[in-house]
């Protein structure tokens, strides 16, 4: 079996992409979240829709929208969950947290299809959750004593469990085309935060940011993940999207001098290091791939 070399550089441009969110998030100066969350829905939404409009004509893109069903509306507002928790997340907490918590979305994922699916979870699969679980308790003790905001990693976890959850729903109705559903979400969050905003006004500079922060780093993201994604086997995605919580961190520090903390390193090494090691041992698992 072939590795799509396209397929891998398009999931690792999207994870490139994608972890520039914290970056961008704190140069915004809107200190309403759920402006900022209505703004990035709305630019993410329409940014999913042209793509879907010049990648499938507009009477199949009709039809896609239309044969989610339920499915494809719990895809919808998983997404819509974690798209918010995200946003709301950045206010409370720091972004390295938020991205090595993420990080153990894959693990978070299988242990909910055991639970679920009753899919049956091995014994390196049991040790690498329990060893992730190990590290975010480090990474949260500080919110445990008081330093660092406990929403803020709270919110970071729902991220997390919503997210996982939309690959269970995905993988027990693989009818579901996962472009469609993401734009639902982002449609449902914006209308969520449309009602609990203070005010959707934004300044020039402001609304250039939530662009970025929309379009091109939720929606561009978004659309190019799941195109490469549909081309090479899932543990090698997962593994190339390793690369978002591994980089996030890094641009804010060199631009905001955002310098994670003792215990978010030592958790977020304990949770890189199972995650790696499980996709390593779940990518050998593959039947052997030539990249040509």
């Amino acid at each position: 079996m072939q590795v799509d070399r396209a397929g891998v550089l398009l999931v690792l441009v999207a994870a490139i992409v994608w972890s520039f969110a914290g970056l961008v998030a704190r140069y915004i100066s809107v200190t309403d979240s759920w402006t900022i969350v209505f703004w990035r829905s709305v630019f993410s939404a329409a940014t999913i829709a042209g793509f879907l409009l010049a990648r499938e004509g507009a009477a199949e893109t009709w039809r896609l929208f239309r044969a989610m069903g339920v499915p494809g509306a719990l895809v919808g507002a998983c997404f819509a969950v974690a798209s918010i928790a995200f946003v709301i997340a950045l206010g409370h907490t720091t972004v390295a947290n938020i991205l090595l918590i993420q990080a153990s979305i894959p693990l978070i994922a299988a242990l909910m299809a055991w639970v679920v699916l009753r899919e049956r979870i091995s014994g390196p699969t049991w040790a690498a959750i329990g060893a992730v679980i190990a590290g975010m308790a480090i990474m949260v003790s500080d919110s445990i004593g008081g330093r660092v905001s406990p929403i803020g990693d709270g919110l970071a976890l729902l991220m997390t469990v919503t997210f996982a959850a939309t690959i269970i729903i995905m993988r027990r109705h693989p009818e579901v085309r996962m472009m469609p559903a993401v734009c639902a979400g982002t449609l449902i969050a914006a209308i969520i935060s449309a009602f609990m905003s203070n005010g959707l006004a934004v300044g020039a500079a402001d609304g250039a940011l939530l662009f970025a922060f929309g379009a091109l780093n939720l929606g561009l993201g978004t659309a190019l993940f799941v195109t490469g994604a549909r081309r090479i086997p899932a543990s090698l995605a997962a593994l190339v999207g390793t690369a978002e919580p591994m980089l996030g961190p890094l641009w804010v520090w060199l631009a905001h001098d955002e310098v994670p903390a003792a215990t978010t390193l030592t958790g977020g090494a304990v949770v890189f290091a199972a995650l790696l090691a499980y996709l390593a041992w779940e990518f050998r698992r593959q039947p052997r791939m030539v990249v040509e």
